[in-house]
């Protein structure tokens, strides 16, 4: 893709914004950068590669001071339920219309911003639930990448607190490293240089998310519902200019 000045600023913007989620919340970089992008053109597989890369770049550099706080026990249990339809969403990925994936994209992101608005938490409180919840988090991670918020519902009641964060960026790293690997086997082009040219900006929300992530913590409802409610406007028109055109 090329990009004009002032697109190149807006995709700066977003993955400042993208890479500022990743770290502040622990979640959602992808989920809440990609209907962005995806309104400047281009298509999820010329995206996700890109975010995919940031994602194993800044997780890595997360986990190489607290690699120890992390639970590994529930990490490779919830892996048994989660990488098989991954895979299954990465094909789908690779072989559906880019309509079809985008309208997906924008769908689930309005989904979960209907939910942060409205203050309506997804959980779980039964091993079925659980594992059906990791299932479809693992499709819709395996599509989009932007399958956390389901995920996440179920970690929180297994995972202690002050393990969440970092047993969640493993996760995000293997599931990212599969679909990477997929990319590359199935010979996606990956824009590479693009990518890495955009490190230093995604650095730059990296920190201020590190900085503020207890700040977000303690607001979570009132950060949320702010957040919601404008990816309810931005993936309502994304939605609506994809059906009408």
């Amino acid at each position: 893709m090329s990009f004009d000045a002032t697109s190149l600023v807006l995709v700066g913007l977003i993955f400042l914004w993208a890479g500022f989620v990743r770290t502040g919340l622990g979640f959602g970089g992808a989920a809440l950068g990609l209907p962005l992008m995806l309104l400047l053109g281009g298509s999820p597989v010329y995206w996700l590669p890109i975010i995919g890369i940031h994602l194993l770049f800044f997780s890595s550099l997360t986990l190489f001071k607290s690699i120890k706080k992390v639970d590994w026990q529930y990490l490779q249990h919830s892996l048994l339920w989660i990488i098989p339809p991954t895979l299954i969403g990465v094909a789908g990925l690779l072989s559906l219309p880019d309509t079809v994936v985008v309208i997906f994209i924008y769908s689930i992101t309005i989904f979960y911003a209907i939910t942060w608005i409205f203050d309506q938490k997804i959980t779980s409180h039964k091993p079925w639930v659980d594992k059906l919840l990791l299932i479809l988090g693992g499709y819709v991670a395996g599509t989009s990448l932007t399958g956390a918020p389901l995920i996440v519902a179920v970690y929180m009641r297994h995972v202690a607190k002050e393990y969440l964060r970092n047993t969640l960026f493993v996760l995000w790293f293997i599931l990212v490293s599969i679909k990477m690997a997929t990319f590359v086997v199935m010979d996606v082009a990956i824009d590479w240089q693009f990518s890495l040219a955009l490190i230093p900006v995604a650095a730059i929300g990296h920190v201020a998310g590190i900085k503020a992530h207890r700040q977000i913590i303690e607001n979570d409802q009132v950060f949320k519902k702010w957040v919601g409610s404008a990816l309810l406007l931005i993936s309502s028109f994304g939605l609506l200019k994809v059906l009408l055109s």
